[in-house]
């Protein structure tokens, strides 16, 4: 304990130094190294020793070292290095790397980081006993392989240092106290380091890269960091100090404690801050407890003012502030604890009012309990609604809650409910809401009047209800807002508002929205807005025929305000004659005012003025009529005045007379009719002059009175020709000719040739 003056005494010579950078002293013993970091009394030191390496100049690898009036984060303090310690002053422009090959490593160390292969190791170790039963020391470990734009191929290189603690003469493995801080990662280069060409690792604990005129000759640091473990007063515990090099004995590393940062700490437990998300709920007390074995007195501070008659160890804490306890132990050994304490604000106190209209003022409705969320959350941002109950005490319990996504239908007036909230800090508390009901009464709103004339013509059409809202609210008490909805329930449960800058009706001709007058999330009222389409309903094109060129009357739509076709001149009547062939269109106005047009297209038409045929016969029951009417109509066609078709063509047919009726689809006539044979020939024939099959002929070959049947004898000789019914009785030059087959040609109109043969039976 007297050895401190002696160390301060020695470091006059430090003055001389530059102000910029620190400065080191080896002269000091490992005892005035040890005494210069723990200071005060709270623990007894003894069986101090130090190992590391020295130059020919008597420069060690430990030092103390002193940084007044430099931007390093420490004063003054003690170092250990993988290096010589005087190499550690600024400014960073060299790379350290000092010490032999021969100086060797440590093996507490590898076991304590898990490495092996360690150089050049630096042990500052020591007894002590502490009267307190928390320890705290502060360090800063620097490396010069701390690069930012190392090679990837030297990222895994990496010096470390262990702050190691057990009990004294224990056989037990260290604890190392150079952990990340809420990890079991011991610091090293690998694990704690900034942004640069090697990956970053816990960047938070990284302090920077230094430039030339950093206070020290290291490329970088971490931040400040704390030892801190929990011992039991009057043990001995040992503490051994090691840094080192790791792979090789270049770049080399340090670790700087700050002076008097051993500190015997009375531990009250981790602050309660708003910033670190554990503050103190309104109205709560925290028990803190200061008990150190041994202590002798004890005495409380808030804000740094001693709280009257709090001299035990534990004190309930219930206002905010920074509470201190000063813990007496041997002598003047004074442990100190602190912790801060901050409250939440309070919560939403209520009763909170839910307004909700009422259509029938029986003071009973829809209630939308949303809606109180918003209410307490405009009372206190920070606050979540966790539940909605009708009885305080399912409140209390978190039973029997109300689904709050289903609209709810009070059962009294004035009924109140229940609801649980929770600050985002976890604290919990039940606000009481009243279900309540205005009495606002509103006039008819005038309808919302649109004239159908986005081309449809189908009684919906879109509907602006921006200047409507504002026609609502003028007559109302400032700060209202509204909301339009499709049914009245969905107004009360405020359930799939309107677009209000556009909307398009659904029921053809208009229907009724509701407007919902909110005051907040309160209802102040629901007032009915009529929409109104006008439209024409189905105002369809239509066509017209003009038969044989006659003209003909167009009828626009009747009962209408006014009529304007699009004639020269114009025509204001509803009816019109048309006598040309074209698109006439007649624009009509209602008496509302509103539009609408139908479209006329005249073509001409007209009966059928006769007509070819082609018919395809002499195919047994395979035969054809194709039709050709002339005329300037659209023609459908009857082979029996019954079945019409708009197809000419009339197939399978078999022989016989048919009557053709051609007839205009559009009305014009008269109906055209002509008669048509379908021809074939007999296979035989029998001239015994019985009366019966006397004579081959073609039945109906009169109807085609060009056509002409040459008959020929097996051999193909000629024998005669005819036209017409006249036919062949089986005889050549008035004698008959034997019974046998004959051969037969017909030329038809469209150049076919009909061959076939026949028996003449005797």
């Amino acid at each position: 304990m007297k050895a401190l003056p002696v160390v301060l005494a020695v470091l006059f010579w430090f003055t001389n130094a530059k102000a910029q950078y620190i400065t080191t002293n080896s002269s000091l013993t490992p005892q005035q190294l040890v005494q210069a970091l723990v200071g005060g009394s709270c623990a007894q030191v003894s069986n101090v020793s130090a190992s590391g390496w020295a130059n020919a100049s008597g420069n060690t690898s430990y030092a103390y070292f002193d940084a007044t009036g430099t931007g390093f984060p420490f004063q003054n303090g003690i170092m250990l290095a993988s290096g010589l310690a005087n190499s550690a002053q600024g400014p960073n422009n060299l790379i350290i790397s000092d010490g032999p090959g021969t100086w060797a490593g440590d093996t507490d160390l590898n076991a304590a980081l898990g490495m092996t292969e360690t150089f050049n190791a630096t042990v500052l170790e020591f007894d002590f006993v502490p009267y307190t039963n928390v320890i705290n020391f502060n360090y800063i470990f620097s490396s010069e392989e701390y690069i930012q734009n190392l090679q990837q191929n030297a990222c895994d290189y990496t010096d470390g240092f262990a702050f190691l603690l057990k009990e004294a003469g224990s056989s037990a493995p260290y604890q190392n106290l150079a952990l990340i801080p809420g990890t079991n990662i011991p610091v090293m280069v690998t694990t704690v380091r900034g942004e640069g060409s090697c990956p970053s690792a816990n960047i938070e604990y990284f302090g920077g890269y230094n430039n030339e005129e950093h206070p020290t000759n290291y490329n970088g640091q971490t931040v400040v960091m704390t030892a801190h473990a929990d011992v039991i007063p009057g043990v001995t515990y040992h503490i051994k100090l090691v840094v080192a090099d790791q792979g090789d004995t270049l770049f080399d590393s340090a670790i700087f404690f700050e002076g008097g940062s051993f500190s015997a700490v009375a531990d009250l437990g981790a602050d309660r801050l708003i910033s670190t998300g554990n503050p103190l709920c309104n109205g709560q007390t925290l028990p803190v407890n200061a008990t150190a074995p041994g202590a002798g007195g004890y005495q409380w501070y808030k804000d740094g003012n001693a709280i009257p008659g709090a001299t035990n160890a534990m004190y309930t804490i219930a206002s905010a502030g920074l509470y201190t306890v000063d813990v007496q132990f041997i002598g003047t050994c004074v442990a100190q604890g602190k912790i801060r304490a901050e409250y939440t604000p309070a919560l939403p106190a209520g009763p909170f009012t839910l307004l909700q209209c009422d259509d029938d003022t029986d003071r009973l409705t829809l209630y939308n309990l949303q809606n109180i969320a918003e209410t307490i959350t405009a009372a206190a941002l920070d606050v979540t609604v966790n539940g909605y109950y009708t009885t305080q005490a399912n409140a209390n319990a978190g039973t029997g809650g109300i689904d709050a996504a289903i609209p709810f239908y009070n059962t009294a007036a004035n009924q109140q409910l229940y609801v649980k909230v929770k600050n985002q800090y976890g604290c919990e508390g039940v606000v009481t809401v009243v279900l309540s009901t205005p009495s606002a009464i509103f006039s008819a709103i005038t309808p919302l009047e649109e004239c159908d004339t986005d081309g449809e013509d189908d009684g919906l059409f879109n509907f602006n209800l921006t200047a409507t809202e504002a026609d609502i609210l003028a007559a109302l008490p400032a700060g209202l807002t509204l909301d339009f909805y499709e049914s009245y329930n969905n107004a009360l449960a405020q359930y799939t508002p309107l677009p209000e800058s556009l909307y398009t009706n659904t029921t053809p001709g208009g229907q009724m929205l509701y407007a919902r007058i909110n005051n907040g999330p309160d209802c102040y009222g629901i007032a009915q807005v009529p929409l109104l389409v006008h439209y024409f309903g189905t105002l369809p094109s239509q066509n017209v025929f003009m038969c044989n060129g006659s003209p003909v009357q167009l009828i626009a739509p009747g009962g209408m305000a006014s009529y304007s076709w699009n004639t020269d001149p114009v025509q204001n009547t509803q009816t019109i004659m048309a006598a040309i062939p074209a698109t006439y269109m007649v624009t009509v106005t209602g008496a509302d005012g509103c539009e609408g047009t139908k479209l006329f297209y005249v073509n001409h038409s007209g009966a059928a003025q006769g007509a070819d045929y082609i018919i395809d016969d002499f195919k047994a029951g395979g035969n054809s009529i194709n039709i050709r009417p002339k005329g300037e109509g659209l023609y459908e066609y009857s082979l029996d005045g019954v079945r019409y078709q708009l197809n000419p063509l009339f197939q399978g047919l078999t022989v016989g007379e048919y009557r053709v009726h051609i007839r205009d689809v559009n009305g014009c006539g008269p109906e055209y009719k002509e008669t048509v044979y379908i021809l074939d020939y007999p296979n035989f024939f029998t001239p015994n002059n019985d009366g019966v099959n006397d004579v081959w002929q073609i039945n109906n070959l009169k109807s085609r009175p060009a056509l002409v049947v040459d008959i020929y004898d097996r051999y193909g000789k000629p024998l005669i020709s005819f036209q017409g019914n006249t036919g062949w009785n089986g005889t050549l030059n008035n004698h008959p000719l034997p019974a046998t087959d004959y051969w037969f040609s017909i030329t038809l109109e469209n150049g076919r040739v009909v061959r076939g043969h026949f028996s003449l039976l005797r």
